[in-house]
Order: C-alpha cells, then structure tokens, then sequence
C-alpha cells in the first residue's frame, strides 16, 4: 500500500521535534505488529503533520518510505515505571532533549485526555473531533488497550465504547466510519454505529479514529468455533444465523450505496490470474497447482455473473463478526488495510465476502487434530443456506462464481502464511489441492 496522495514533508528546522524523535521512532516503529515495514530498514521519517493535541501529548503523521503512520506520543520528564510497555526512549538531542517519549495511547492518563477530546466537539489545528450529538458519552470511563489488535490500535473505555485509532492512515474517509454511518441511518442493527470520530484536514483530508459502542458480553465468531470444534459441539445453528446476518448487511450495503454492473468476467479473471501468478512466483509450493487454479478463474468468463457489484465488507471471516446473546455483528469494515483505499471503498461482488467467510470456517477445522474437514462443510453447508433464507439467491448455485473467489482468498491466503506464519501454511495449501484437483 502506497499513500502517495500525501505531500512529502518539508526539510527539517532547527527546532524540529523530529531531531529528538527520528532515533527512537526508527528503533520503535519496526517492533509494533501495526506497522508494515518489518521487513526493511526505516531509514528516513518525515513530518508530514504535528499537533500539541493537549499538554505533554503529540499528535503526529510521519512518512515512513511510501506510508504515512499516525502517532500520538507523550512527552514527560519521567514515567511511571508501571507503565513500562508504553516508554519509548529518551530523547538525547534537539528540542525534547532529556525527555521521556512514550505512546500515549498505552498509557492511562493520557488515553482518558483522549477521550476527554472526543466528548468536547471541535478543532485543534489540522484535526476536527466530532460526534453524534444523540449518544451521550460519559467523562472518567477507565481506558484499557485491547491486545488483539493487528494494523491499528484499540482502546475499550469502561467496557462500554472502543476506540480504533487508524495507525496506516490514507487520504479520504475510512470505510470503517462511512460504512457503519451509512448502515446506522439504514435502521441495520447488525453493525455498531459511530459515537464520535476524528480526522485530519492536513496534509490531506483522511479518517484518524472511530468510537463505537463495546459489545461487552460478545464472543468472536472464531473463540465460539474453536470453542465448539474443543467440545465436540456442532455449530451449523450458528453458522446459518451467521449467514442470515452476512445478508442482512449486504442487504442494507446495497440500499446504503450506489451498486454498480455485474462484475466483468473478463477482467476480474485477469486480475485473478495475475495474483496467482505473483504468488505462484513468491512460493514454489504452488506452482504444480497453477494450471488447475487457472481454470477456475478462467471459467468466470463463461459462467453466472451472479449478483451485481456492491459495496461489500472486504475481509469477512471469523474474526470480523461478533456474537452478543443470540445475535450476530459484523464490525470492522476497513477491509484488508495492505489494500489501498479507494479500491476497498469500490464496489464488488458479495460473493467475496462469502468466499471469505467459508475459507474461516477451514481455518476453524484444521486448528485441532484430527482435522475435522466434515465439520467445516456442515458449516459452509449451513452458512449458505441462512444467507440463501434472507437474500433471495443461493451461494451453492453460483459455483463457479464461488470456486473462482474462493480459489482468489486461499491464493491470499498461500501468500499471507509463507511470508507472515510458515507453519500455518499447510491450511490454505489443504484448500489449494481441492480446488485445482477436484474443482472446489
């Protein structure tokens, strides 16, 4: 991913904090799971925007290579030591010489200020925080940062809102505010709306933050699976309600938001076709495979178009959907984040989405061994048919729409594991063989 719609920063003066800073960030940066550059040397950081969003607290864009991150770091003369996972350095040269730098998102006071933002409507230079004047939002909510969080940062306050803070920022409106906007005014209950957010005007107008109600009592759709799978227990009851609530959101997503033409065969089988090929280049395993891969994609030209592009999730699988009681959620709308940004607000095809739902359910079965690949296609079976129920056209009659997007994830996915968790790789390679040999 590429943010070259940012300017590029301006040569550094004297009193730029970045000459206290660029030392310790190149150490810090490589080590957060957030940021993308790990495997490459951060040797140049430019200021792009800074902003003394209040005392002791920076708020920063920087340019790491072709990336801009958002920081928010606090300066001090010390830290608490109980808050040690937060320290960054110490500053030894330039303006914020003999200061501690740290992230003031892990760290409570500053993370309560945050919040304390949020409530007061307005601007601080380039940044304007904003909110839904309907929601009441309560001063003094205890911060805590949730530890699962990948590509940003998230802070759960009292257990009654999250805030994920953007840390790969683009330019324009992060789908993960429009779309829950959108869905919101819908009337769908599926999808938590915005309480307050906050963006940036400077260098480029883009989304920095979202605060959502904190479903409290919920359980990932991927605990509850391995749950089940540790138990013996069946969860094709849950996996139909969980396509229910997929088409429910495609549902509202195509009311919400212009839909466009069916996908062109054509095209999308060429572009399909090139990331096989790039993959294919990057990891030897699947190169055998490819001939039969190819004809999966091959086959969009001459099959069911399906249903027409619309706006979609862009990464549904397990982990994206939340249950509370007997009810389904769908959150995190942002789509992959290594895409860029006006390509996961275009529209395409819902089956993209059930693609990457299906491909969750393998990765649930084979978390434990025996592998228990019937388990799995029950759920497939059963998340197909519930979407089915509410949409009004069936998955499984689309099977070459379905073998060819599938065939696109798990290609994803061979690509994701040999470079990010090798040992993980015979998952998608399991889903590989069964598409090129028996055709899905």
């Amino acid at each position: 991913m590429t943010n070259t719609a940012f300017v590029r920063p301006r040569p550094a003066v004297v009193t730029d904090p970045m000459v206290s800073l660029s030392g310790l960030l190149r150490e810090w940066l490589p080590r957060q799971r957030w940021f993308a550059g790990k495997d490459r040397p951060v040797n140049e950081l430019g200021l792009l925007s800074l902003t003394e969003l209040f005392p002791g607290c920076l708020h920063l864009l920087v340019r790491a290579g072709d990336d801009c991150y958002q920081l928010l770091l606090g300066v001090r003369p010390h830290l608490s030591p109980r808050h040690g996972r937060a320290l960054i350095g110490r500053a030894e040269t330039g303006p914020l010489a003999g200061m501690t730098v740290f992230d003031a998102l892990q760290e409570p006071r500053s993370a309560q200020l945050l919040l304390e933002r949020l409530r007061s409507p307005g601007g601080a230079g380039p940044l304007r925080f904003e909110a839904d004047p309907s929601v009441p939002l309560p001063s003094g909510l205890v911060p805590r940062v949730l530890e699962a969080e990948q590509s940003n940062s998230s802070l759960v306050y009292g257990d009654e809102f999250i805030l994920k803070v953007f840390r790969r920022v683009q330019p324009g409106v992060n789908p993960d505010l429009e779309v829950p906007g959108a869905l919101a005014g819908q009337g769908c209950a599926r999808v938590p709306a915005p309480v307050a957010w906050f963006r940036t005007t400077y260098p480029q107008e883009a989304t920095l933050g979202v605060l959502q109600p904190f479903l409290r009592d919920a359980s990932d759709g991927w605990t509850l699976a391995l749950r089940a799978l540790a138990a013996g227990d069946d969860f094709t009851l849950q996996a139909r309600e969980l396509g229910r609530a997929t088409a429910e959101v495609h549902l509202a997503l195509a009311v919400s938001f212009p839909t466009g033409a069916h996908e062109e065969g054509v095209r999308t089988a060429s572009a399909m076709t090139e990331r096989l090929d790039a993959a294919a280049d990057t990891v030897p395993a699947l190169r055998p495979y490819v001939p039969g891969l190819r004809t999966a994609f091959g086959a969009l030209v001459a099959c069911d178009p399906g249903p027409p592009a619309q706006r979609i999730h862009g990464d549904l699988h397990l982990g994206q959907v939340l249950r509370a009681g007997r009810d389904w959620f769908v959150i995190d709308f942002e789509g992959e984040p290594s895409r860029p940004l006006a390509e996961r607000r275009s529209t395409h095809s819902p089956v993209r989405d059930i693609a990457g739902m299906l491909r969750s359910f393998d990765y649930a079965a084979r978390q434990r061994r025996p592998w228990r690949p019937e388990w799995a296609r029950r759920c497939r079976e059963a998340y197909c048919a519930g979407y089915a129920e509410r949409a009004g056209w069936d998955p499984r009659k689309k099977h070459g729409l379905l073998r060819a997007y599938e065939t696109d994830r798990a290609v994803y996915e061979v690509l994701y594991e040999a470079r990010h968790r090798p040992d993980w790789l015979p998952v998608p390679m399991a889903a590989i063989e069964r598409l090129a040999v028996r055709g899905g």
